[in-house]
């Protein structure tokens, strides 16, 4: 899970500093730097497997298509931002297993990660092996629980959740980091520290000289929480839900267990988890229930659809294929190359929610595409029941898992809860003689961020009006709701929750937008 996030010099974000919730909304209006955050995101998880070239490589310059090596650097005119910094918070797995198929559990689980770039060269990096991009300073040290009860502000239980996600083994106070950077006569180090707080051994004699970071080349259980912080970024990830690579059934003999990035292997992922026994909260697992799966995505393609009465994935010996298909309160069987994309968007979601493995950050871009305005609350029902209910402990029945999505859409802004909204907005930046731009996200006031850090910026009314529409309180979405579970139980659920819309200090100005 990541907490928190500063970066500085990575495209258009200068200065920019973020605290995440498990559910986040970020809005703002196009070109402002929401999906050059996505980007970030992006870029450290790659980091942490990939060469630094191939990181740079991986991500979108501003007109969509594939950047060279530089392009990630903040630009003034023709001028390139020379350093760029990252400090990721975040909360790494217990367990996970090595490359070699032991299993390492870390010793410390909350962790800040420090990464020091700087640009130089050319932008294509033909003249050197490891390109233009050179490393300052990498540095993964451990919060301690002091720290982590102010730096996680978000509504939790402090006692279950916390106790589930920041479990340490001894010793508890350690201070001493995992990864640092020294300064010596000859130049700098780069050592990495054991688990028992070992003076480290150095990786590189110049870290300039060394065309990947020290938390990539971690792959074995020798550094247990080392392993465990590269495993967590490297579960971070952007979903682009290609409505090609939806439709396509798979084959039975290829074994896919997970859906892809891009949606692909929707049905083998969906059948997978309807076979496969059920686990509890008390930790054992019950037989394997295919019909019980099966209804539950039923259930929840419900709320984006009137007219479903079944789910299911046909298994076909004969063509080796499984095929995702929906069937109507009619009885006509409608296969996945016939859905349109934004139901299969939805029952990508909703395969994702049922699946245990899934976990880490997941980033959406406008996940209100293809659906209706009116099934918008039940799109975000389901995000938000994606992630990581902080109300119980983490486990195969709450993994942890933290939903990040990004919108210009009103309706979404005004149904997301007003303490998950961040706002993205534009502002100029003059360094020198040159005039650039940057982003600030801003969150609302009396939020958990405001009361937390009071010091830190708040946007302002007047950016909101943009996105106060007025929206009916009881839509067909909640009416079916309120069949489903029953009137009281939904009203006790919407008084613990306050929309954007519903703030006090915001009532005034929706009769205006309204006329």
């Amino acid at each position: 899970m990541l907490t928190r996030l500063k970066v500085t010099g990575f495209k258009n974000l200068m200065d920019v500093d973020i605290r995440f919730g498990l559910f986040t909304c970020i809005a703002g209006r196009n070109a402002t730097g929401k999906s050059n955050l996505f980007d970030a995101i992006r870029f450290l998880s790659a980091a942490a497997t990939e060469t630094l070239m191939k990181a740079a490589l991986s991500v979108r310059n501003e007109e969509g298509s594939r950047a060279d090596a530089t392009s990630i650097f903040h630009r003034a005119g023709e001028h390139i931002s020379e350093r760029m910094l990252f400090e990721a918070e975040m909360i790494v797995p217990e367990n996970v297993i090595d490359d070699l198929g032991m299993t390492a559990t870390a010793t410390v689980r909350f962790l800040r990660y420090t990464l020091e770039l700087r640009c130089s060269g050319s932008p294509t990096g033909e003249a050197s092996p490891r390109g233009p991009i050179e490393i300052v300073k990498e540095a993964l040290v451990p919060i301690t629980m002091k720290e982590a009860d102010k730096l996680l502000a978000f509504p939790r239980n402090k006692a279950s959740w916390r106790n589930s996600t920041l479990r340490v083994v001894e010793p508890k106070n350690r201070s001493a980091p995992f990864i640092s950077t020294e300064k010596t006569a000859e130049g700098r180090l780069i050592k990495l520290h054991g688990d028992g707080g070992s003076r480290g051994r150095p990786v590189t004699s110049n870290p300039a000289t060394q065309f990947r970071t020290t938390l990539s080349i971690a792959n074995t259980a020798e550094n247990p929480t080392v392993l465990c912080a590269k495993r967590e970024m490297e579960s971070w990830r952007l979903l682009q839900l290609e409505p090609a690579a939806l439709r396509n059934p798979d084959q039975i003999s290829a074994s896919v267990q997970h859906m892809a990035a891009n949606g692909a292997h929707l049905p083998s992922t969906l059948y997978q988890l309807a076979h496969a026994p059920m686990a509890t909260s008390s930790g054992t697992q019950n037989e394997a229930d295919p019909q019980r799966v099966y209804a539950q995505v039923a259930n929840r393609l419900s709320e984006l659809l009137d007219d479903v009465q079944r789910v299911n994935v046909e298994r076909s010996e004969r063509w080796d294929s499984l095929t995702l298909e929906v069937t109507d309160r009619s009885g006509t069987v409608h296969p996945a190359r016939s859905l349109s994309d934004g139901t299969l968007r939805f029952l990508a979601l909703t395969v994702l929610e049922l699946d245990p493995q899934s976990q880490g950050v997941i980033c959406l871009e406008e996940p209100e595409n293809g659906i209706h305005p009116e099934r918008i609350p039940g799109m975000l029902r389901l995000l938000r029941d994606i992630a990581t209910d902080p109300d119980e402990p983490v486990d195969e029945t709450n993994p942890l898992r933290q939903i990040i999505i990004n919108t210009h859409s009103p309706t979404v802004v005004l149904e997301t809860d007003d303490d998950c909204l961040l706002v993205a907005e534009s502002y100029p930046l003059i360094e020198g003689d040159k005039l650039s731009t940057s982003v600030r996200f801003s969150y609302l006031s009396e939020t958990w961020r405001a009361e937390a850090f009071p010091d830190e910026p708040t946007v302002t009314k007047g950016k909101l009006l943009a996105y106060l529409n007025p929206i009916p309180t009881q839509d067909d979405t909640m009416r079916g709701y309120y069949e489903l579970v029953g009137r009281q139980a939904v009203n006790a659920a919407q008084d613990r929750r306050r929309r954007v819309a519903d703030r006090h200090d915001l009532q005034m100005y929706l009769p205006l937008v309204a006329e």
